[in-house]
């Protein structure tokens, strides 16, 4: 059973997670870019356990895209995803973390929905901070 803890972007929505490590997807469809305003998202799965709110679950709204089954939850302060449930699945945004993610991104999907941009994106320059200028 794996235990992770994470929070909002201002920090008023915190949370406890346990459950058993069920995979860590980078979804590359286009909901999931424009709920992330990246490339993709990235949610750590955990399958039969808990979701415990610590703090501000009253700040915590959920929304379902009508005709599928694409949802996503965040805080109404800060904008910032953070976990939801999904019948026996907790989905938690890998960036709400604030513990270590217990698990390796396990797949790439929806990659036919990739944005143009999103290629060999390894051979950009690295900065250690903000780059100058």
């Amino acid at each position: 059973m794996t235990t992770v803890r994470g929070s909002c972007l201002c920090g008023a929505v915190r949370y406890t997670a346990q459950g058993d490590a069920a995979g860590f997807h980078l979804c590359h469809c286009s909901r999931c870019r424009k709920g992330s305003g990246s490339a993709h998202g990235a949610n750590v799965f955990l399958s039969g356990g808990t979701l415990s709110w610590q703090a501000g679950e009253d700040r915590v709204r959920r929304y379902a895209v009508p005709g599928t089954r694409h949802a996503r939850a965040f805080c109404t302060a800060c904008g910032a995803p953070v976990p939801r449930t999904e019948g026996a699945l907790l989905v938690i945004p890998a960036g709400s973390l604030d513990t270590s993610v217990p698990v390796r991104p396990t797949a790439h999907i929806c990659t036919d929905s990739r944005a143009d941009w999103d290629t060999a994106l390894e051979a950009l320059p690295k900065h250690p901070g903000l780059p100058d200028g």
